[in-house]
């Protein structure tokens, strides 16, 4: 690992590219992109060190950072090779090159410069070499990138500078004292064990998985410490609570077993050793109770293999997430191979698992996400045994594969794709034109159908203005718009036992009960959009044909004062 070596031009393998273009990837198609997220990594970093060379610091000068890292390097590559890839240290690097430019926020720069002296030291830790750098303390803690982090106890609160030497595996922290003088702490971060008694060392977080038949256990890493985890902002550690990180463990490993399915790559089939780090989101305690889905996750294409997730409460939902964010994160790297797209990055486009306008590349971010997903439920569907896991995975298979064929014929409809981006799209296209003609239990793909039309009914009326479009690029949108909740995504999934609401009896089946409720509604608040779409879809449902297309093509210009049941 040098900064100044000559990298050969990447050339992915035609069979690599239809796998991944299709909307699946073996563990060989993905390897092929870490390796070329690993060269744009030293690319930028050695960009970045001509930037930091003369940077005024306290610290040691980054030069002499680099240099023990290529000498762990030349001794241990493999850990060092880990480091390099983490999914925080692309976000480091990415954060930093941002800072330098003006583009983004944080710390002192010469304090967040010091992360590559945190980098040296964890691979100086690996290699067992010896090293001594001036370090950033804040309040008295010490991260180390994939080992774990150091507290001085009675240090300084704020941002100080301290002493870091290694020698042998071990590690001497030194900082300033509260009060007057300095506190010390020795330790040996490969050891992974907690300091108990004084609170001094904080290892790393894994999440292990067996495997089947005796295969080689996986271990992603569970990061609730680097400062760089989140997708841009640099963040103070967020311990989770001992139960709470048993409560991970658990969700990781049934999650991990409902991904082992033995069958040919591809889409939605994901090995749990893909994934590199889940960040956990939002909670630190097993308290509040989660809920069922997963409310919030994310990626960056920064942090290629890492997910930001809030905890669920069912490993089903975190397996769904898992498949999801690594598509995510596929994609990005092929977007740092391939020009897939000419993006003007103008919010205009439907996409129809989000409630605002998109730019085109999160309109194929979308689509290559959820066709993902899509097959993850089809082999949910494959797996079922019992009725409600039937109609569950029947309905998400089908309204998966809906939704994201719509976003793949918007992507090859709109004249912005380069050859690259057409022949993927195509791919994903050809899987998902596949799987539409697969059978899905009747009610299920029912629901699905509606709820994917509810959505995209209401999604207009929220945000379009009453005006012809010759095209999706054409559309003006409300200057009074806000952000709205998608309730019946997940509500439609189940077939209502005791139908209440006009939304539950919708998604019963029964619309002429559904109609009339809505109507209620309707009669005290004329231009609701939730109700309106309702009484729009329920009264198509019962009175099909052209004018019933015509309303639902675009519904925001067929809004009446009263509609009546």
């Amino acid at each position: 690992m040098t900064s100044e070596q000559h990298l050969a031009p990447f050339r992915m393998p035609d069979r690599l590219f239809a796998e991944l273009a299709a909307g699946g990837g073996s563990a060989a198609a993905v390897a092929f992109l870490e390796r070329a997220e690993r060269a744009r990594r030293l690319l930028l970093l050695r960009t970045l060190l001509g930037r930091l060379d003369a940077l005024p610091t306290p610290l040691t000068p980054v030069a002499e950072a680099w240099r023990v890292l290529k000498e762990a390097a030349e001794k241990s590559p493999e850990p060092v090779e880990r480091l390099l890839l983490a999914p925080p240290t692309g976000g480091w690097i990415s954060h930093m090159l941002r800072r330098v430019h003006g583009t983004a926020d944080g710390p002192p720069l010469w304090a967040e410069a010091g992360h590559l002296s945190a980098l040296a030291l964890s691979a100086s830790l690996h290699a067992g070499t010896e090293a001594a750098f001036d370090v950033p303390l804040t309040d008295g803690r010490l991260h180390l990138p994939g080992l774990g982090m150091v507290r001085l106890p009675e240090a300084r609160e704020g941002l100080t500078v301290g002493r870091a030497t290694t020698a042998g595996g071990e590690l001497t922290v030194t900082g300033p004292g509260r009060t007057t003088g300095s506190v010390r702490v020795r330790c040996r971060p490969q050891d992974r064990r907690d300091d108990t008694d004084r609170g001094t060392w904080l290892p790393l977080r894994t999440l292990t998985h067996a495997g089947p038949d005796g295969a080689a256990p996986v271990a992603v890493v569970l990061e609730d410490l680097d400062p760089y985890r989140d997708l841009d902002d640099h963040l103070p550690p967020a311990r989770l609570d001992e139960d709470e990180a048993r409560e991970w463990q658990r969700l990781f490993g049934e999650a991990a077993r409902i991904l082992a399915r033995p069958a040919t790559p591809g889409p939605g089939r994901v090995h749990p050793a893909m994934i590199r780090a889940i960040v956990p989101f939002g909670r630190t305690g097993v308290s509040p109770p989660p809920l069922p889905f997963v409310q919030v996750s994310a990626s960056s294409g920064d942090s290629f293999g890492g997910m930001l997730i809030v905890r669920p409460a069912s490993a089903l939902a975190l397996a769904e997430t898992l498949v999801h964010e690594l598509q995510h994160s596929k994609l990005a790297a092929l977007l740092h191979l391939f020009p897939l797209l000419d993006d003007d990055r103008t919010e205009r486009y439907y996409a129809p698992w989000r409630t605002d306008p998109r730019h085109l590349t999160g309109l194929l971010h979308g689509a290559y996400a959820f066709t993902g997903v899509a097959g993850f439920w089809r082999d949910r569907l494959a797996d079922a045994r019992c009725a409600e896991a039937v109609e569950r995975a029947g309905y998400f298979f089908a309204l998966r594969r809906l939704q994201s064929r719509l976003a793949a014929r918007t992507l090859l409809t709109s004249g912005r794709l380069t050859a690259q981006g057409r022949a993927l799209v195509s791919g994903l296209a050809r899987t998902l034109d596949g799987w539409l003609r697969e059978d899905v239990p009747p009610a299920a793909l029912a629901r699905a159908r509606t709820a994917a039309t509810l959505h995209r009914t209401e999604w207009r009326l929220r945000n379009v203005v009453p005006a012809r479009a010759a095209a999706p690029s054409d559309l003006r949108f409300r200057p009074d718009r806000t952000s709205w909740q998608d309730v019946r995504t997940q509500a439609f999934a189940t077939r209502p036992a005791v139908p209440r609401t006009a939304d539950e009896h919708l998604a019963a089946g029964d619309a002429t009960a559904a109609l009339t409720r809505y109507a209620h509604v309707l009669a005290d608040a004329p231009a609701e959009p939730h109700a309106l779409s309702g009484w729009m879809v329920a009264r198509t449902i019962l009175e099909p044909g052209r004018a019933a297309r015509r309303m639902l093509a675009r519904p925001e210009e067929l809004l009446e004062p009263s509609p009546r049941a």
